[in-house]
């Protein structure tokens, strides 16, 4: 087990475009079981690459509510549909939570760790997940969308969510 440092907005590798994964390999299996690790530690839902310095196309996440880990690369979302306005955070901002307007329902296309095409149908919470890791992905923190920014210290009652 290896749990990696998590970058904080402000680091340029949060504002880049990850890279594509031409193919996963026992080096990259071992940065994703890294990054399951980290983010079972920090106690978060999702984690991209970029977040730990990797500028790579690689994300996990674990709802908590039953989907299990799921480790996707070159993830993308090939349909969304619905409306969702829902409580964010982010292992990258830390103390910082808003309202994020979301699609209620994605479709979302990638490749697992074993090299085999996925899709997957994600709705409600699990769907804003995969929406604010890809965002991660194409370089964009939740903070560009959120609404009703606030800082948790001000409000110990609410939590981070994602």
């Amino acid at each position: 087990m290896a749990v990696l440092e998590v970058v904080k907005a402000g680091h340029p590798v949060l504002k880049k475009v990850a890279e594509p994964v031409e193919h996963v390999n026992k080096k990259l299996r071992t940065l994703i079981e890294d990054m399951a690790d980290t983010m079972y530690e920090t106690e978060g839902v999702g984690l991209a690459a970029p977040q730990v310095n990797v500028s790579k196309r690689i994300i996990v996440v674990d709802d908590h509510a039953g989907s299990g880990l799921i480790a996707l690369i070159n993830p993308e979302i090939t349909h969304g549909e619905g409306s969702q306005i829902g409580l964010e955070g982010c292992l990258s901002v830390p103390g910082y939570f808003g309202d994020v307007e979301r699609y209620e329902k994605v479709t979302v296309k990638g490749i697992d760790p074993h090299n085999k095409k996925v899709t997957i149908k994600a709705e409600g919470f699990l769907a804003r997940i995969f929406q604010h890791e890809i965002d991660h992905l194409e370089g964009h923190l939740f903070i560009e969308k959120a609404t009703n920014l606030r800082r948790i210290a001000d409000h110990p009652e609410e939590k981070e969510i994602v």
